[in-house]
């Protein structure tokens, strides 16, 4: 709970009420009174109901599906927080869409995970609080400070008080090159080997499994990866793993994404469970009896009470 004499100030908007709430309970406050909502065209209005002059103002807010009405939500929040003279604005966006557009694919590509950061630069933010962005050099792409968390030590403490720590027969599983060292160090909380997925994507949401490097028979293999959009990476990687001998798969990602024809893909596929962290506001109609979400409330709570008391947050970037 924060005990010293400044002000703070946590507002949401319609993206994830929920983890904000969750995240002001556990500071000892409440959500600021802040009402976003549309007029009758579509274009975003922000009503802010209380004083925020000279208050560190937080701003909750993932730019998911929707997610250009999201972002634009928070951009026209940080510029009314702005103009109502608050002392600092710090854009608290656990799940950062368009991370995927990082850098040129091919001749002519945007690279939009920039245009996003300097956006939100140009808005008044003064600082950004995200976790497991897709592609880590996005920290560079910002000129204010940035402070990334890591899901993957919440998700591999799920697996260690199942128990899996102390078996023997645990495999964790890279779906792809790309989450090897991510794997990597998963797997060393686990205390159990790592296999990789090698596999090629002949176009956008679209994956074939070419082959997988290491031992998985007679395993149960855990799946780690940041995020599941269409989940064709995800199903079609634990059905090699168990046509290749493995008795149980389990998957495990930070960013719940869950588009287009995820919802049946899942649900169809040989995953016996798949833990997520709460990023993303799951709606009702898109929940499964296999999927486990997990809070990240903790530890955004503790990160911006690091950042609100001027005190190192670096402890919180430690796998």
């Amino acid at each position: 709970m924060i005990t010293h004499g400044k002000s703070i100030k946590i507002f949401a908007g319609n993206s994830h009420p929920e983890l904000a709430k969750q995240i002001a309970d556990i500071l000892g406050t409440t959500v600021g009174d802040a009402k976003v909502s549309t007029f009758s065209d579509g274009e975003i209005s922000v009503d802010i109901n209380e004083t925020v002059r000279g208050m560190d103002v937080f701003l909750v807010q993932s730019t998911n599906n929707p997610v250009n009405d999201n972002l634009m939500e928070l951009l026209i929040m940080i510029d009314a927080f702005k103009r109502a003279s608050a002392g600092r604005i710090t854009a608290v966006m656990p799940y950062y869409g368009y991370a995927r557009q990082d850098r040129k694919a091919k001749a002519r590509d945007p690279i939009t995970a920039k245009l996003v950061a300097d956006i939100l630069t140009a808005a008044g933010a003064d600082r950004v609080l995200t976790m497991d962005l897709h592609a880590a050099q996005i920290q560079g792409y910002f000129n204010i400070p940035l402070d990334h968390l890591l899901g993957a030590p919440i998700l591999a403490k799920y697996f260690v008080q199942k128990g899996f720590s102390s078996r023997e027969d645990v495999v964790v599983v890279s779906p792809d090159l790309g989450s090897v060292t991510r794997a990597r160090k998963f797997a060393d909380k686990l205390h159990a080997p790592i296999a990789i997925i090698d596999k090629r994507r002949p176009k956008a949401n679209v994956s074939e499994v070419m082959n997988i490097i290491g031992d998985v028979n007679g395993k149960i293999a855990i799946l780690v990866d940041d995020m599941i959009d269409t989940a064709g990476t995800i199903t079609n990687g634990a059905q090699a793993l168990v046509d290749r001998g493995a008795k149980e798969v389990y998957a495990c990602c930070t960013h719940a994404v869950l588009s287009g024809p995820a919802i049946e893909r899942i649900k169809n596929s040989v995953i016996k469970e798949l833990v997520m962290l709460n990023t993303i506001n799951l709606p009702k109609n898109k929940m499964l009896d296999k999927f486990k979400i997990l809070s990240i409330a903790s530890v955004f709570a503790e990160a911006i009470r690091r950042i609100y008391e001027e005190v190192s947050v670096s402890k919180l970037f430690e796998d």
